[in-house]
């Protein structure tokens, strides 16, 4: 059953972030959550995580509220993904992907030869086994995120939440992190700004505007150009050009109001 949220709303500021969000990604697949700044995106993903509570409606995991399961239970089947991660202490590679491993063991307990490996596959599947024994504090940016998901990884989840993590990442970086999620066996949620990205790798996508969804299903019917300028207020042309014949966004400008006459 996995991962749902069922009308979910959520206040901030006195303002509605959310309001009656429902979301049930399909089992192994990757879902995008699309949207302008502001339109509840991180929000959402930090509710699908237990982080936040909704003020209405409900998270489920297997059929029931995320809750009763409490914050340890949840951990080990759901890992999480921040735009950006830092830490004042020095550690290595390793040390923070070992991390993972928390939810999994009790207090005080020594690492088994159980997380010795939930480690070593998370370091192998993110190609950081030659940077293992390096510091976390001499890497990129992008080699940091990739040492975020093999973190997530080691956790052993069958969902993981992305919120942006290809903001302040290179082309490059970028398509190496994506093709690295969409690979994964686990059901992916990820919050994105570019649209081309998420209609390349993402199964499906979500569309949320004023903290409602506007639009949910495959790429190749919701990414329309219509929408796009509903949503984002930009025209553009929307063409089967991208890879495997997946819809291609190429902006033209912003939408502008017809002159009164």
């Amino acid at each position: 059953m996995g991962l749902r949220a069922e009308r979910v709303s959520r206040s901030a500021g006195g303002r509605l972030v959310l309001d009656g969000v429902g979301l049930a990604p399909e089992p192994g697949s990757t879902l995008g959550l699309l949207g302008p700044n502001g339109s509840g995106k991180s929000t959402l993903l930090r509710l699908l995580a237990g982080v936040l509570a909704p003020a209405s409606g409900v998270v489920t995991l297997d059929g029931r509220p995320l809750p009763e399961l409490g914050r340890r239970a949840i951990a080990r089947q759901v890992a999480v993904v921040e735009q950006q991660a830092g830490t004042q202490v020095e550690l290595t590679v390793r040390e923070v992907v070992r991390l993972g491993r928390v939810p999994h063991r009790r207090a005080w307990a020594a690492a088994s030869v159980g997380d010795d490996e939930a480690v070593r596959t998370a370091l192998e599947r993110t190609g950081l086994t030659d940077r293992a024994g390096q510091s976390w504090h001499t890497l990129s940016g992008g080699e940091r995120q990739r040492v975020q998901i093999a973190r997530a990884l080691a956790q052993e989840p069958r969902e993981l939440l992305l919120d942006e993590p290809t903001n302040h990442l290179d082309i490059q970086h970028q398509l190496d992190l994506l093709n690295l999620v969409a690979a994964l066996p686990v059901t992916t949620v990820i919050a994105l700004h570019d649209l081309n990205l998420a209609a390349m790798y993402c199964d499906q996508v979500v569309v949320l505007q004023h903290g409602r969804v506007v639009a949910g299903g495959p790429p190749r019917e919701k990414l329309t150009e219509e929408l796009i300028a509903a949503v984002y207020g930009v025209r553009a042309t929307v063409t089967p050009d991208g890879p495997d014949g997946r819809p291609h966004v190429r902006f033209l400008g912003t939408v502008r109001e017809a002159p009164a006459r």
